[in-house]
């Protein structure tokens, strides 16, 4: 082979080879874990973990006497944080035993 034919080879091998490096696509992010909800909808951070009581509140549609809408009005949200597998006994009653410490 002749010596300008091996030099223009090797030429386009290493612009491929940059041009392939330099535009090559970054790896997107991981998408964010999704924050565990609860069966109201809103995020365990809203709820506390001794009385299972959410700290949320709902806004509800207010009617007059006559069923004219009058606006919105926050009331607390009423759920019970029972997400599951926890027994239902341990929802609605509180513990008789301190948890056991290893």
């Amino acid at each position: 082979m002749e010596p300008v034919t091996l030099l223009v080879g090797a030429a386009l091998l290493a612009a491929g080879f940059l041009g392939g490096r330099l535009s090559r696509r970054r790896p997107a992010p991981p998408p964010a874990p999704p924050a565990p909800l609860c069966g109201c909808g809103h995020t365990l951070s809203q709820h506390d973990t001794e009385t299972n009581t959410c700290y949320a509140e709902l806004r509800r549609d207010v009617h007059d006497k006559r069923g004219r809408w009058t606006g919105h009005q926050w009331v607390p949200c009423t759920c019970r944080q029972y997400v599951g597998p926890r027994p239902i006994d341990e929802v609605f009653m509180p513990r008789l035993l301190p948890p056991a410490t290893d």
